[in-house]
């Protein structure tokens, strides 16, 4: 199962999705919010939180959680200080019942990555790409828009067009047709 533990918060913070079963794991910490007690209320403890990036906004209650949980950090950066783990590009990474491919996908950040997961068809994007075809600013340090598109593809190319769920870092997650707001996230990427 997996569930945003920041929903509803009206705090400057990215998504934070509980995934649960065999290793319960949050992708993203999200920020200015009690993440640890949103976990417990749903009777969970953490086995791990694994980041798709280093933004402030998708970090900023991890070392709550770790405290909280004594979970360790998976990144794709080993020298951030906050990641105890190196996730790198084509690397898997056990997320509730379901092992997940690390896709390596810079352009917003450069240590952002994709987490997805063939079997179920279920992905986390990150700020990589969000619904109707938005996709991550490059206005920030470490942003680079041709990157970012270069990204975008590699995603595409790799996730199936049978995709069934895609989990964003902002905003709603996509379960209608999510391959379609990828393929819409390029062209406007592109434009």
């Amino acid at each position: 199962m997996i569930a945003n533990v920041a929903r509803g918060q009206q705090v400057f913070t990215s998504n934070a999705f509980l995934v649960t079963g065999e290793r319960t794991v949050l992708v993203d910490a999200g920020s200015e919010f009690d993440a640890a007690a949103e976990v417990r209320d749903r009777e969970a403890a953490l086995d791990a939180v694994v980041l798709t990036h280093t933004h402030p906004d998708h970090v900023g209650n991890t070392g709550a959680l770790v405290d909280a949980f004594d979970c360790d950090v998976w990144g794709f950066d080993p020298d951030h200080d906050l990641v105890d783990h190196a996730l790198g590009d084509g690397d898997t990474v056990q997320l509730g019942d379901h092992s997940y491919e690390a896709l390596h996908t810079p352009g917003h950040k450069d240590d952002h990555l994709c987490l997805y997961a063939a079997g179920p068809e279920v992905c986390f994007a990150g700020d990589l790409v969000f619904a109707n075809g938005s996709f991550g600013r490059t206005d920030l340090p470490e942003g680079d828009r041709e990157v970012l598109i270069d990204s975008i593809e590699y995603l595409r190319d790799t996730v199936s067009p049978e995709l069934e769920a895609m989990h964003t870092g902002h905003g709603p997650s996509v379960t209608d047709d999510p391959y379609d707001h990828i393929e819409a996230a390029l062209r406007a990427a592109k434009f």
